[in-house]
């Protein structure tokens, strides 16, 4: 069973939930004491191709993928055979494989490798290095690691943390500070911006720019700002919206900004497997309201096949301010072909 993400974990004020914060912060101890050790023993593999790491500090929500997607977009139109490398989260398959979108569902690989592989060649791996060996092997020039700043089992030349900027009423990206599952931390904050050497901050595409106060928390780090750009308006006409990510409330806010005419939204957990029973009630309601039903690309590819021409799909794109700059940064790691 999956569980929702809890709102309040987003919170600063410890005013929200603070029994449940506090009867869960020794879980928290134990959580962040695992997380360092496994990291402070892990024996890095070099695979032979140089890895650029995309993660993040929080449980899910920041927006790794599609970072990840624009990275590989932007390498590859430089000429350089970049490659996705994927755990494939939530797909029964432990590799390495290579992503077959014609053949393989999320069932198979998980929802974000099949949106990787929109972009790029991609491979999940329960075992990274194997993973990373095999892309390689296959002609890989440079991995681009979804997921991978708590993983250290490869050498990485260039570590990326991806954090979700909006900021709104006392919402703020690490909640109060607190670790997996009193907060949305999975690491303390100070430890994980140690092992980084830039950060990307993701902006909804109305947002005004990015809170200073929030800058200040990088400290020296180089900042790249991306916003979270719409790739078509959404459906015509009344919509019931529905999402299965981290932090559904997002997709409502920024579907509702795009002119969407929603009558209603349903949140489901990160992930989530629907259901015939869970989409036949969201069809009912949406029919009574003589709605559609929308949803985002990533959800849209984790519906069963026979579903997908009753739900649009709404995909949105990460796209960098300041792309010149992005590529500087990973020219230093990987130069195009000459």
């Amino acid at each position: 069973m999956r569980l929702s993400t809890p709102r309040w974990w987003y919170r600063r004020e410890r005013s929200h939930a603070p029994v449940t914060r506090m009867l869960l912060r020794p879980l928290s101890w134990i959580w962040a004491g695992a997380t360092a050790r496994r990291i402070a023993k892990a024996t890095p593999v070099d695979p032979g191709a140089p890895v650029i790491s995309v993660g993040n500090l929080t449980v899910g929500g920041s927006g790794k993928t599609p970072v990840a997607r624009e990275l590989l977009r932007l390498l590859r139109a430089e000429g350089i055979e970049a490659q996705g490398l994927t755990r494939g989260h939530g797909g029964r398959l432990e590799g390495p494989e290579r992503v077959d979108p014609a053949t393989h569902s999320a069932v198979d690989v998980g929802d974000e490798p099949l949106l990787l592989a929109s972009e790029a060649p991609v491979w999940v791996a329960r075992d990274r290095p194997a993973g990373a060996r095999a892309a390689v092997a296959e002609g890989a020039a440079v991995l681009v690691m979804d997921d991978g700043h708590q993983n250290p089992s490869l050498n990485k030349a260039l570590s990326l943390i991806v954090v979700d900027g909006e900021t709104r009423d006392d919402e703020w990206p690490f909640g109060d500070g607190a670790v997996f599952p009193s907060g949305p931390m999975r690491e303390p904050l100070a430890k994980g911006l140690a092992r980084a050497d830039a950060v990307v901050v993701l902006l909804p595409d109305d947002a005004p720019g990015l809170d200073p106060e929030l800058r200040a928390v990088f400290g020296d780090l180089p900042v790249f700002i991306a916003r979270l750009e719409p790739a078509g308006p959404p459906p015509p006409g009344p919509q019931l919206g529905f999402a299965g990510i981290a932090k559904p409330w997002k997709v409502e806010r920024a579907l509702t900004a795009a002119g969407c005419e929603l009558v209603d939204f349903a949140s489901f957990p990160d992930h989530a497997a629907f259901s015939d029973g869970d989409l036949k009630a969201l069809a009912d309601q949406a029919e009574a309201r003589g709605a559609g039903l929308v949803t985002t690309e990533k959800d849209w590819v984790r519906l069963p096949a026979e579903w997908r021409d009753r739900v649009a799909a709404w995909p949105v794109a990460a796209r960098f301010e300041d792309e010149a700059a992005v590529m500087v940064l990973l020219r230093r790691v990987v130069a195009p072909p000459a």
